[in-house]
């Protein structure tokens, strides 16, 4: 009788510390959301010389869509700058026609993962489309189509799978790029921390319950996307987008190409206001001094003041940047199943639409006390247009600029007048936009802002409209983990911040750090109190999660401006081959002998790459020699080591592409050959196919 106690008591205890995981239905879904390869304006750093001209790695939509049997959650990481509001209605829409009634504004988050080398145009809001000059209608179509077909993917292979939760602690892939603003926090809460970026990496594994494989991840990692800098004509993924492709790889196979495998790993944004991955830090380039350490200028310049590293170049940096993450997520990936921790538990979600400029927030004023205080409407400050370390602005404009200049108050009141309310309100960044008080030709900025928070089990996915900086995201995480448990949620709760999702309201830093006026702070549009306001709203949704009660009131509906749009940027009128030639021509033949580690090159007669985005397929193949004698496709224009420039020569409407290959230092030896696909556009304005081969060559080791 003591020993079947006693084996009761064990089965018990052993139930309670290693209780079965929850049985979710998951699909996962990719898709190619791959804009203009050529002409338009990247999105990212607004700088107006930087026009895409070719392709370096694919863009994808990464889709995830978890359901408990009672509610459905998808969850997309998506290789762009940034998310706006006129994508994710454009998606619900067309969703809801798809499957009506299933997916909303409530239950879908879009987030973006923040590359810089991505074609722009997309956004609704005017501010965001001074540079691509006005609205670029393929740049939206390649995005919502491909966000849409990703999650189809993932709708229609949805099926029974565990989730499994694990951290661990990335060091040396990024650095805080503003660490004056940083250090203007309180230094008892700096104490808390070993590191002035969070260093901290979260992965979910996706594991079919039907087959005991793995179908996916979801990685979570706060580094900007901006490896690849200002000078980059190539559309990149830059390093999350690299670190992706590495995994899904290593899962699906090295014959499977980019975006076709079962396996999808999103490498997703987070709280990456003011993280870097440039690691080796700013340097003046004129003098290999340090920068100045408040302003970030030398010289008084913020021109030659710029961040580097950690490779010989920005595509050396790319990849290391990208591996990093890639191990580290890979390790995390390997352990057993039984060594990471489960989500148990219900998925959940609650949504809020909120007028930012009028949300009121209780704030703790050291002098007055709790004080009522409202948020601002949008505006701009002077370090805005600074720039960053990453990227920097231009003019005379430097980071920390507290006080005014006549001049540029001149040039900013052309637009509008910042009004005594609006400078007041913003205190002491010195506005230099008022855009929430222009509306001409419509916003410049967005007013209604989408605040959302998904719980799947013990975690909750906080999707937030925005860049918080380091510290405002540890505030963040602690404020919600802390409001979960004391509405019944329990001690082992936590939070993770997916950033730019839905809507993009710029930078959300800590009070403190908005005094300092850095780039961030300047960008942290709704006033100093912004982040006080998110916590506030977060808390609200959280709290409506845990007590299941859902909120009264969706909010203001925002915005849909897509018959407003303006675009400027010409089309394509025609092209012309040249005298003597065709389309595909190859004018430039590779050696006929390469080694492992060098470049292949070769030139093509070539139209202009907007005559078709070639979504899910692809400007460039290299082809390998089969036993058989036929060829096989080995690279595509989406592989790291393949490079697809286009260029415009001397006649009218002639151009070229120039293909490249690193041959990998594992290539076999062989005869291989490399292809290049387009479309050129006649004079009657038909569009029309061509393609071309270059001679075979050899790859061998002598």
């Amino acid at each position: 009788m003591e020993f079947l106690f006693h084996v009761v008591v064990f089965a018990f205890v052993f139930h309670a510390c290693f209780a079965a995981p929850s049985v979710y239905q998951v699909g996962v879904g990719i898709a190619d959301v791959t804009g203009p390869a050529a002409d338009i304006n990247m999105m990212g750093y607004a700088q107006p010389k930087q026009k895409s001209a070719g392709i370096h790695t694919r863009q994808y939509s990464r889709t995830f869509i978890i359901e408990d049997g009672t509610n459905r959650v998808v969850f997309v990481s998506v290789d762009c700058a940034l998310m706006d509001q006129v994508i994710k209605t454009e998606v619900v829409n067309r969703l809801e026609v798809k499957f009506p009634g299933i997916y909303s504004h409530k239950n879908v988050v879009l987030s973006g993962t923040h590359t810089h080398s991505g074609p722009g145009g997309y956004l609704q809001y005017v501010l965001f489309l001074v540079t691509s000059k006005g609205w670029v209608q393929q740049s939206f179509d390649a995005l919502v189509d491909g966000i849409v077909k990703s999650i189809e993917t993932a709708h229609g292979n949805m099926q029974d799978a565990n989730i499994y939760y694990s951290q661990d602690i990335l060091v040396d892939a990024n650095i805080n790029r503003s660490p004056a603003s940083y250090l203007n926090n309180p230094a008892p809460e700096r104490a808390k921390y070993t590191y002035n970026t969070d260093k901290d990496m979260i992965q979910l594994k996706f594991v079919s319950t039907n087959t005991g494989e793995s179908i996916g991840i979801i990685n979570w990692y706060a580094v900007h996307c901006t490896s690849m800098n200002n000078t980059n004509p190539f559309i990149s993924s830059d390093n999350k987008g690299y670190a992706g492709l590495l995994f899904e790889s290593a899962v699906n196979g090295a014959d499977i190409m980019p975006g076709k495998g079962p396996f999808v790993a999103a490498f997703a944004s987070s709280n990456l206001g003011d993280v870097s991955p440039n690691t080796m830090g700013a340097k003046c380039i004129d003098t290999g001094l340090p920068c100045d350490f408040v302003s970030s200028t030398c010289n008084g310049r913020t021109q030659k003041c710029i961040a580097f590293g950690p490779g010989k170049d920005m595509v050396d940096s790319t990849r290391i940047i990208g591996e990093k993450q890639f191990q580290k997520a890979w390790g995390m990936y390997e352990k057993d199943n039984s060594e990471l921790e489960a989500l148990e538990g219900p998925v959940q979600f609650a949504h809020q639409f909120v007028n930012m400029p009028n949300y009121t927030v209780e704030i703790d004023d050291p002098v007055t006390g709790p004080t009522m205080t409202k948020l601002c409407k949008p505006a701009m400050g002077y370090s805005f247009a600074a720039g960053t370390t990453d990227g920097p602005g231009a003019f005379d404009f430097t980071q920390g600029t507290t006080s005014e200049n006549s001049f540029w108050n001149l040039v900013g009141s052309a637009l509008v007048k910042p009004s005594e309310e609006v400078k007041k309100c913003h205190s002491p960044k010195p506005v230099l936009l008022s855009t929430g008080e222009i509306s001409w030709p419509y916003d410049w900025h967005p007013s209604i802002v989408e605040t959302q928070v998904l719980r799947i089990g013990q975690l909750l996915i906080a999707a937030v409209p925005g860049e918080f900086t380091t510290m405002a995201g540890r505030r963040f995480r602690e404020a919600l983990n802390s409001e979960a448990s004391n509405n019944g949620g329990g001690s082992n709760i936590k939070t993770v911040i997916a950033g730019l999702s839905n809507v993009y309201t710029h930078y959300v830093t800590t009070f403190e750090e908005y005094q300092v006026q850095r780039y961030e702070g300047a960008s942290t549009i709704y006033g100093p109190h912004t982040l006080s306001a998110h916590l506030d709203q977060y808390k609200k949704l959280t709290r409506s999660i845990f007590k299941n009660e859902a909120l009264s009131d969706p909010g203001p509906s925002p915005p849909f401006l897509l018959d407003k749009q303006i675009s400027l940027v010409p089309g394509v009128v025609f092209d012309k081959p040249g005298f003597g030639r065709k389309f595909g021509d190859c004018v430039v033949q590779p050696y006929p002998f390469v080694k492992p580690n060098e470049i292949v090159t070769a030139t093509f007669v070539a139209g202009h790459p907007r005559n078709n985005l070639m979504l899910e397929n692809t400007f460039m193949n290299v082809e390998a020699k089969q036993v058989d004698g036929s060829w096989k496709v080995i690279r595509t224009d989406a592989h790291f080591d393949t490079f697809f420039f286009w260029e415009r020569t001397s006649g009218v409407g002639q151009s070229e592409a120039h293909l490249r290959w690193i041959v990998p230092a594992d290539t076999p030896e062989g005869e291989y050959r490399i292809s290049h696909f387009g479309y050129y556009k006649n004079i009657n304005a038909s569009i029309v196919s061509y393609n071309g081969t270059t001679q075979s060559f050899m790859v061998g080791s002598q």
